[in-house]
């Protein structure tokens, strides 16, 4: 199927034309043929790389009114505003947390960039603007099964479709196991391909040999590549695995240089995927010696690329990135600060770095393709024990192997142990990808949107938010008979903690929102952090001196605040700072139920008031163990938590002036 035979504006058919789209690959075409630029509902399972962003344009620019794309991921949903607002003549806006806009100003876009959340609360503070939308794309709609997420995306996309029944849907994701359930629930047309522009073969590497899927085997040279030694971590970022990394051999490590050696070595560039923080940066500096990018023979861009990451700050964290990247390598991983991992994928993507070391989170929709991906860690510390990756995961990693356009061929190669060699062939190689399920039985997401329900006025009885949840992928799977008894409860849950009464009789009552639980949820934050937020509130109001210390405890104990790792050597200290502290605390340490995670809330709460107070990134990161990033999306939640509490404090009519010091300091 040829580009001129869709019914596209003459600028936004020149403009794909001069990005070399003369003719849909097949996925794309099926998608045209099942209805996309008619109005029809499509979901469409396809491989990495396989055109889903070209679908999604395609159903945006010929809606006939205003879409809406639903992205999981920030970096996602810029890289996505940033193609939209490309196309000529088409006027985008974006919602993400970093580029916040209003209502108002969302409403008057032609195609609106937003992640489920910001829907979601847009929805809950009255927006209308969703009620005009001619067509909503929901990206990685596969997260349906995230933990935090999937709930919200599920709800947002049902509510969208109950509040405007026209609106067409379109869900693009990866291979899954159960495509079929999800396009039954949308009532959509689906499209569901393993066509990819460019081949994949996809090996296991045990010692030095590599055995591919289709039956051919390769050597990997590792003379010139002694064993090297694990080196101390210098980024000044926390390792997401603080349990010793014991399966990950130097021999793995050392066969891990020697993929990249050999794809740089032939003009390409390699992915590498570990599963910590500290082992990107660690390897990265281990392959910044070999000056990857005077291998590739990309010295100049190389440079570029690094004067590029230095203008983001002079961290120590950023420092070593430069220095890496001027050697043609870099690491990525959510401790990085958002305009560090920009620079580090608009590098990789422009040829300006030979090779990056990644985390996983870099495999979930950020456009990073390469000729080669080398998964060097399949397992992950939980919290308790080592677990593998879900297939759909580490096969995510491997579709990134490939560049239409630049490679013949893609390779993904999973380097293992001789004793793990024949699950890595059956969970991964040969394996299928997991089955997407429902999480929005989880009682504290339960309670969320039950509770929003009711507070916008979609629901007043136990049976209308059944009816609201009807349109739920959990009630087409499983029938929405089988919430009532979770709704109850619920229900029940919010009646307790205050964020909802019955109204009425006991046999005809109506379920109302407390002007607590209206804020609450017009603030975006869960009930569970709404009634910790109170309870802070009144505390503090009683204290002869409530300090920014104080304001930041009563938001940091909450759920919506990211955890902060407290390791074993900074315990002591930060019990003796709480102990000292304890007339500017709110708790009381005596009676917390799990005293250590109020202990690592402590320390958020400190490193933000340190913050405050003048503290640099510099010192905060080499005082704490975190990232930049993270000092980052600490403050940035605070400063949401904040605002939260600052209504809340208004709604039941208390004084907690250190509230509004902190905000403002913040």
């Amino acid at each position: 199927m040829r580009l001129t035979s869709l019914p596209l504006a003459a600028p936004i058919a020149d403009h794909l034309r001069e990005r070399g789209i003369e003719e849909l690959y097949p996925p794309q075409a099926a998608a045209v043929e099942a209805g996309v630029c008619t109005g029809d509902n499509v979901v469409a399972a396809m491989p990495t790389a396989s055109g889903k962003t070209l679908v999604a344009q395609l159903a945006l620019l010929t809606a006939g009114g205003p879409g809406l794309y639903v992205c999981p991921l920030r970096a996602l949903a810029r890289e996505k505003y940033e193609t939209f607002a490309s196309l000529p003549g088409v006027d985008v806006g974006i919602s993400t947390g970093d580029f916040d806009a209003t209502a108002e100003e969302l409403a008057g876009h032609d195609i609106v960039v937003a992640t489920a959340e910001k829907v979601d609360s847009a929805i809950r503070n009255g927006a209308t603007w969703v009620d005009d939308l001619a067509c909503v794309v929901v990206d990685e709609v596969h997260l349906l099964d995230a933990e935090r997420r999937g709930p919200t995306l599920e709800v947002t996309l049902a509510t969208l479709q109950r509040r405007n029944p026209g609106v067409q849907v379109v869900a693009l994701s990866a291979t899954v196991d159960n495509p079929e359930a999800i396009a039954d629930w949308l009532d959509a047309t689906l499209v569901e391909s393993d066509w990819r522009p460019v081949s994949l073969r996809t090996g296991v590497c045990v010692g030095d040999r590599v055995s591919f899927d289709d039956g051919t085997e390769t050597a990997v040279d590792v003379s010139d590549l002694p064993a090297r030694a694990e080196a101390p971590d210098e980024t000044g970022s926390v390792d997401d695995d603080p349990t010793p990394n014991a399966d990950a051999t130097v021999d793995e490590t050392t066969i891990t240089a020697a993929l990249v050696a050999e794809t740089v070595t032939a003009g390409g560039q390699c992915l590498a995927f570990v599963r910590s923080r500290a082992e990107a940066a660690r390897l990265a500096e281990q392959l910044a010696a070999d000056d990857l990018a005077k291998q590739m023979g990309i010295e100049k861009a190389a440079s570029s690329a690094a004067d590029a990451v230095s203008d983001v700050d002079g961290t120590v964290t950023g420092r070593t990135l430069a220095g890496c990247v001027r050697s043609g390598v870099a690491f990525h991983h959510a401790g990085l600060r958002s305009g560090h991992r920009a620079a580090v994928e608009r590098a990789f993507r422009d040829r300006k770095i030979a090779c990056l070391c990644a985390t996983p989170t870099l495999a979930a929709g950020v456009n990073v393709p390469a000729r080669r991906v080398v998964v060097r860690d399949q397992r992950r510390y939980t919290g308790s024990s080592m677990e593998w990756l879900p297939t759909l995961e580490v096969h995510q990693m491997c579709g990134r192997a490939g560049r239409p356009g630049l490679d013949p061929h893609g390779e993904a190669i999973l380097v293992g142990e001789p004793s793990s060699r024949e699950t890595l062939v059956d969970r991964y190689v040969d394996g299928e990808p997991e089955a997407v399920e429902s999480t929005l039985t989880a009682p504290a997401s339960l309670r969320t949107h039950v509770l929003s329900g009711v507070a916008t006025g979609f629901a007043a009885t136990e049976a209308e938010i059944l009816d609201v949840f009807e349109g739920t992928f959990y009630a087409r799977e499983t029938g929405a008979g089988g919430l009532a008894d979770d709704v109850a409860r619920a229900v029940d849950d919010l009646v307790e903690m205050g964020m909802v009464r019955r109204a009425g009789g006991v046999d005809d009552y109506r379920l109302v929102a407390t002007p607590v639980g209206e804020t609450t949820s017009k603030q975006y934050v869960r009930p569970e952090t709404g009634t910790k937020i109170v309870d802070g509130l009144q505390t503090a109001s009683q204290m002869e001196a409530a300090t920014t210390l104080t304001a930041f405890e009563v938001i940091c104990v909450t759920p919506d605040m990211q955890e902060t790792y407290l390791g074993n050597r900074e315990r002591a200290a930060m019990y003796q700072f709480a102990r000292d502290n304890a007339t500017h605390l709110t708790t009381n340490m005596g009676e917390t139920a799990d005293f250590e995670s109020w202990l690592e809330s402590v320390k958020t709460a400190r490193i933000l008031d340190e913050w405050i107070g003048g503290a640099t990134i510099e010192e905060l990161v080499e005082s704490y163990r975190l990232g930049p990033g993270d000092l980052d999306s600490r403050v940035e939640r605070a400063e949401w938590l904040l605002s939260a509490a600052a209504a809340l404090a208004e709604t039941i009519d208390v004084s907690v002036p250190a509230i509004t010091r902190a905000r403002s300091r913040l």
